[in-house]
């Protein structure tokens, strides 16, 4: 029979090997002790603080309050965008067991539509679990109240007080000022992976447009900070205002646009489409930047269903394209002032002549004009806008670039620093142009020159280009920029100087009184369109007729013939008093046929209002012998006092 070789048959040995065992199973759990006592020390002895902090973090919590948003003002402190108190409802999903019956019961509290809890379904789900949802705003206090009784049988609704955004002139203002909207995922995404924590926060909005969008960060302020305690399932148990640290609100910003005059914009346009810019012509204040048809700044604030965005989208006349920024249009009549200015620059005589008999053959066809002038000199040739004079100015200067030349000095075919994004360039062509555009045919053909010297052809530019155009001109010194963002949070926005024109002042006196011929005895003097009915204080301006279409076939010629889209572009460039320049003004009316109809009788209304609120040259207008003051408040369109006051009418 064998023996197991573990079997010891002396018993020393056996509790010799006994003893082994026991000491090596002892070591190791003597060492095991070891380190579960060194364990407990270090983490009560030595990180007693690290893990104090973590426990308070797991009873309290930090939450962000939004900041009320800087205001936007005009020069004269007027709110053009400030906040008031909205009531809302917020939801903590992660407290709801089932969202639709939630949803329902809120339904029948507040009235929400389907396509409204479609919305809420989506917004809910796509939600991050921690972040609150906000279900409703802008709610009236009887639906909020409704909510706060029924609280303790809605779990994880919560009735809250923000404050939302509000414009109080929201159509006159919309484009140039803009709207903030919610916060979405492409606005996040865009922060990168570190997005401000505030961006989360429910109903929070940023800038989408205009100033809003410019200055989002400088208008957002600094969050303020509030410690709550909550339990291990996050709900809210107390809060001690004594911990909070107050939000910081956004900084203020101050416009150099007039409410009055921008309202009277809105006023005089209409439900026509177009553009109304205005500058001081010495400072380069921006105090009218207006685009019509416009749209409520306020319902893109509450948020626009998919089917009233289509609409405003899809019309015709578009609502949300800035037509002074952002369209560009040939400037028609209006760039023969550039062309005038070029010619005297050149040494042409001014007196020179050329007969207009309405059609002039030339290139192998035919050049037309709106009437026959017969024999017509630079000047009149201005202020009656003939094209068949300009058709061989143009030539004589020998092709494009002189007219380009005097077209940039004057602001024409580039992007003014306003603050705002949005703006367009144009176009002022030369032979430079041609080589880089059309490399198949890179060559300035002569019969390209004419168009160009009536301002056509390649030729485009916007509102606001052409405003300054005007105001350059009625400077005749400096080649003014505007400015549009007064002041950032207090600090003054300054402009810095402005370079000289360096124009002849002989040949900038000759076109201002080939001007203030328009309105005189010219294309705007008809039914006295462009008389201000300000005693001496006068316009001096230039009508424009841009060309929307080729005359063919199918079109019934130039002007407002036709359905609305085939019709012509009409400009008006002006600036008051014409003896002593203080206000430049330009306005398009798209597809609004002649200038002279459509734009003269609009910058009219709109310059009365800058005119009447000039101190200097009210009391002007007042002085004078022919005008007794209630006759001058009469054709103001009411008292004295009705004239400086936020909504002029006259």
């Amino acid at each position: 029979m064998s023996r197991s070789p573990l079997f010891l048959d002396d018993v020393n040995a056996r509790q010799g090997l006994f003893h082994r065992r026991a000491l090596l199973v002892g070591g190791a759990a003597g060492l095991g002790l070891t380190a579960l006592l060194g364990r407990l020390a270090q983490l009560q002895l030595v990180e007693t603080g690290r893990y104090a902090e973590l426990s308070e973090h797991n009873e309290y919590q930090i939450v962000l309050s939004p900041p009320p948003r800087g205001l936007i003002l005009d020069r004269n402190r007027v709110v053009l965008a400030s906040n008031r108190p909205d009531f809302r409802l917020l939801l903590d999903k992660s407290r709801v067991s089932d969202i639709d019956a939630l949803l329902a019961d809120i339904g029948l509290l507040i009235g929400l539509d389907a396509p409204r809890l479609a919305r809420l379904k989506a917004e809910i789900a796509n939600a991050p679990a921690r972040a609150p949802v906000t279900l409703a705003e802008d709610l009236s206090w009887e639906d909020f109240s409704r909510v706060n009784v029924r609280a303790p049988e809605l779990p994880g609704v919560t009735a809250d007080m923000g404050e939302v955004r509000v414009y109080p002139f929201s159509a006159a203002f919309a484009h140039v000022v803009g709207y903030v909207a919610k916060v979405s995922a492409k606005d996040i995404s865009k922060t990168g992976p570190n997005a401000d924590p505030i961006l989360l926060n429910p109903g929070f909005r940023i800038g989408k447009q205009g100033v809003e969008k410019a200055f989002d960060l400088q208008l957002r302020g600094t969050p303020g900070e509030k410690k709550i305690e909550v339990n291990a399932r996050g709900k809210v148990l107390r809060h001690d205002p004594a911990f909070d640290t107050a939000a910081i609100p956004g900084a203020e910003i101050q416009l150099t646009l007039d409410a009055d005059i921008q309202n009277r914009a809105l006023e005089a346009f209409g439900a026509d489409s177009g553009a109304a810019v205005m500058m001081d012509c010495r400072t380069g204040d921006v105090l009218c930047l207006f685009s019509a048809p416009s749209f409520d700044a306020n319902a893109f604030v509450r948020g626009v269903s998919g089917p009233d965005y289509r609409a405003l989208a899809e019309y015709e006349r578009k609502p949300l394209f800035n037509k002074a920024l952002t369209a560009t249009y040939p400037p028609g009549s209006t760039f023969k002032t550039m062309v005038a200015l070029a010619a005297l620059q050149q040494g042409v005589d001014p007196g020179r002549t050329y007969v207009c008999n309405r059609h002039w053959s030339w290139g192998g066809r035919v050049w037309s004009c709106p009437e026959a002038h017969g024999a017509i000199s630079l000047h009149d040739a201005i202020a009656k806008s003939c094209d068949i004079y300009f058709y061989q100015l143009a030539l004589s200067l020998g092709g494009p670039d002189a007219m380009a030349d005097m077209g940039r000095r004057f602001g024409l075919g580039a992007l003014h620093e306003i603050g705002i994004p949005g703006q367009r360039p144009g176009l002022v062509p030369d032979r430079a142009y041609k080589r880089r555009a059309f490399p198949h045919d890179p060559v300035w053909h002569p019969g390209e020159t004419p168009s160009m010297g009536i301002g056509q052809g390649y030729l485009s530019v916007n509102a606001l280009q052409l405003c300054i155009q005007c105001a350059r001109i009625a400077n005749g010194v400096q080649a003014v920029e505007p400015r549009l963002i007064a002041s950032v949070g207090g600090q003054v926005q300054n402009p810095g100087a402005f370079a000289p024109l360096g124009i002849d002042p002989a040949h900038i006196a000759f076109v201002q009184s080939a001007m203030a011929a328009v309105v005189t005895y010219g294309t705007a003097a008809k039914d006295h369109v462009a008389d201000l009915g300000l005693g001496g204080v006068r316009m001096a301006g230039k009508t424009g007729t841009a060309q929307a279409h080729t005359y063919a076939q199918g079109h019934l010629g130039e002007g407002e013939h036709g359905a609305w889209s085939q019709r012509d572009h009409a400009w008006f460039i002006a600036y008051a008093p014409s003896d002593a320049p203080r206000y430049a003004l330009s306005i398009l009316v798209e597809h609004g046929g002649f200038g002279a109809d459509a734009s003269a009788p609009k910058a009219t209304k709109i310059m009365r209002v800058a005119l009447l609120k000039d101190p200097e040259i009210r009391a002007r207008i007042l002085a004078e012998p022919q005008s007794a003051p209630s006759q001058i408040a009469t054709r103001a369109g009411g008292s004295a006092a009705a004239a400086t006051t936020r909504r002029v009418t006259g």
